[in-house]
């Protein structure tokens, strides 16, 4: 989904007012992926650091609407994702950073929720985010899955790592809209096996190995 797109261009302009600025590859570089906890903890910390004060009252909750507005406005499929996962016949699951309402929402907007049917799971459903590899393992567990066996693609150098840290293969994903130049790279440096632009890509990938 183009989700990762409007919820960034909503972050970065929410710190920014309140005067926490962020260059845009660095900040992608350092959050995309991470839980919803941890990414708050980073954000207050990284505010004590600058300015010696917390984040103002509420910034989080706002911040949320507004990041649920936007998405609620514009999510879509990235190109090619029905058909990839359409034609998928082994076992699949989405395993994400965001909360388990968000999500729901985003694939039903999208019409990507019959394609997973129950397994859809998020962050907030395990004891660490990414890039610890709980979310992984936990998904890999409810499709009876052993994690050696199991392909993930990601878009977070942070997904790249949990996955490594399953014992997952991962592909990298760069085609979400989101990604900066040099993106593929850092996907590669994390731990992704193979780094693809497209979901046509990926399917003629996936067909070789199926």
């Amino acid at each position: 989904m183009n989700s990762e797109s409007l919820i960034l261009e909503v972050e970065l302009s929410g710190l920014s007012q309140i005067g926490l600025v962020y260059e845009r590859n660095a900040f992608i570089a350092r959050f995309l992926g991470m839980g919803e906890p941890e990414f708050e903890a980073a954000l207050e910390a990284d505010c004590h650091d600058r300015f010696s004060r917390p984040l103002p009252p509420g910034f989080f909750e706002s911040l949320y609407e507004r990041r649920i507005a936007a998405v609620e406005k514009d999510v879509r499929a990235i190109a090619g994702a029905h058909a990839f996962a359409s034609g998928l016949s082994l076992a699949r699951a989405v395993a994400s950073s965001s909360k388990t309402e968000a999500l729901a929402m985003k694939l039903q907007r999208t019409g990507l929720a019959p394609l997973f049917g129950h397994h859809v799971y998020s962050a907030d459903q395990v004891a660490r985010a990414k890039p610890a590899p709980d979310l992984f393992l936990h998904a890999a567990d409810a499709l009876g899955a052993d994690p050696s066996a199991c392909l993930v693609i990601e878009d977070s150098a942070n997904g790249v790592r949990a996955a490594a840290a399953a014992g997952m293969t991962c592909w990298g994903f760069t085609g979400g809209g989101h990604c900066p130049p040099g993106h593929g790279g850092a996907l590669r440096d994390a731990g992704a096996a193979a780094v693809f632009e497209c979901f046509e890509a990926v399917g003629e990938a996936f067909a070789r190995i199926a």
